[in-house]
């Protein structure tokens, strides 16, 4: 779900429309709307404490709504006079996802799964609540010697933000362990667990796998969404960068085996945390990331994301950018972590010139003796790879690097 808009119409059911407001809720709640009395609006489900709806799927004579609970996944089945027949909820670490059915039938399918289980589908029938296995991956490992933990810390300005950390049951923590920190970040997106097999490879050599939920996100609802946006997006960069602290005090890893990675928004979460805090990590790899912030606005999509970034035409503005822009922030004798800079080729939502100029400031400064690469995508968009095997390459080479970069020492 997406906090930027207040009200999503998804079905229309007995002559009313059924939709999600967050207009005038931070958490999201499903209404009912009279086409006839268009502003009467009757609230059909309430918020759950601690709760962010992510989706709702309307069926015939019920919807099933999906929650992010203190970050635990919920499942509830709702009649529309807002009676609950069903709830349950799943492990911390896991995502219900792609529900579908059709609006008569009488059951419905989901998915789940977590960073380190492919996904699970199942189908679930409406009369008896109960679910019946459809399909599941073979895996060459035993997913339960792999622990998921759910921590909270403290960031820059006393805020709470939760991560997820996911390794290998018995793992010591001496501080010597490989790390890859990752975050999003951005547009009130929530950044559900996905299954990578790369994050197995990684965790199976020793590697601590970390997923920090920072302002700017709908981890919490629409205001932490607004709380790491526009003039505030600093917060996104020091929540992460004290996610990164938070491991290396806790030793799950140090600075000298702590990689950093994100695509998109989360491309410039990672690569402005690094030209902020060099100190801190051994290892970057933005992926398709924004970098030039002054000159985001003037290419393809970017004058439509004013209101998540702030826009140079606007003087206050122009100098918050200014201040985090990774291209700008660049600092002549600064040597900074080693880099791994992703971009496309055909890339129409962050152009690649992006990688292209911060790559050539980065590496036109005799301070740079780490190495800085540049990697792109040919025929390839925002979201890379367009064939499933060129997306397997991608990442193959991706964790491949990682480790082996953070292996030497």
């Amino acid at each position: 779900m997406n906090y930027k808009y207040g009200l999503n119409i998804l079905e229309e059911h007995d002559g009313k429309f059924i939709a999600i407001s967050t207009q005038e809720n931070n958490c999201g709640v499903v209404v009912e709307i009279d086409p006839l009395n268009p502003t009467q609006w009757r609230a059909i489900t309430h918020n759950l404490e601690k709760s962010v709806l992510l989706n709702v799927k309307p069926m015939k004579d019920v919807f099933i709504a999906t929650y992010y609970s203190d970050r635990c996944p919920v499942m509830l089945i709702y009649k529309y006079s807002g009676e609950v027949l069903y709830k349950k909820e799943y492990e911390a670490g896991t995502s219900l996802s792609n529900l579908e059915g059709e609006f008569e039938d009488e059951a419905f399918f989901f998915e789940f799964g977590s960073y380190t289980i492919p996904p699970i589908k199942y189908k679930m029938n409406l009369e008896t609540m109960k679910t019946e296995l459809v399909h599941f991956a073979e895996i060459s490992y035993f997913y339960k010697e792999i622990e998921t933990k759910q921590v909270e810390y403290i960031s820059e300005d006393s805020v709470v933000v939760s991560m997820t950390l996911v390794y290998e049951k018995g793992l010591k923590l001496d501080g010597n362990n490989p790390a890859i920190l990752k975050a999003y970040g951005g547009f009130g997106s929530i950044s559900m667990p996905r299954f990578d097999a790369g994050i197995v490879y990684f965790i199976k050599n020793g590697g601590v796998f970390a997923f920090a939920n920072i302002r700017g996100g709908g981890d919490k609802g629409k205001q932490w969404a607004q709380d790491g946006r526009g003039d505030d997006k600093q917060n996104s960069f020091d929540d992460f960068i004290a996610g990164a602290e938070f491991l290396i005090q806790h030793k799950y890893t140090s600075a000298n085996k702590l990689a950093i990675t994100g695509g998109s928004n989360g491309g410039l979460v990672v690569a402005a945390a690094a030209t902020q805090r060099p100190d801190l990590f051994k290892l970057v790899v933005p992926k398709v990331a924004p970098t030039d912030m002054l000159r985001f606005e003037k290419f393809t999509v970017g004058h439509f994301h004013k209101d998540e970034y702030g826009t140079v035409t606007d003087s206050a503005s122009f100098l918050k950018l200014l201040d985090y822009s990774p291209y700008h922030h660049i600092q002549k004798e600064q040597n900074y972590p080693a880099m791994l800079v992703v971009t496309s080729d055909h890339d129409d939502r962050v152009p690649p010139f992006h990688s292209y100029k911060f790559v050539a400031a980065l590496q036109s400064r005799p301070a740079q003796t780490n190495p800085v690469y540049l990697s792109v995508l040919k025929n390839a968009g925002h979201h890379g790879a367009t064939t499933y095997s060129g997306y397997l390459q991608d990442k193959a080479e991706m964790y491949a690097f990682i480790m082996d970069y953070l292996s030497n020492e």
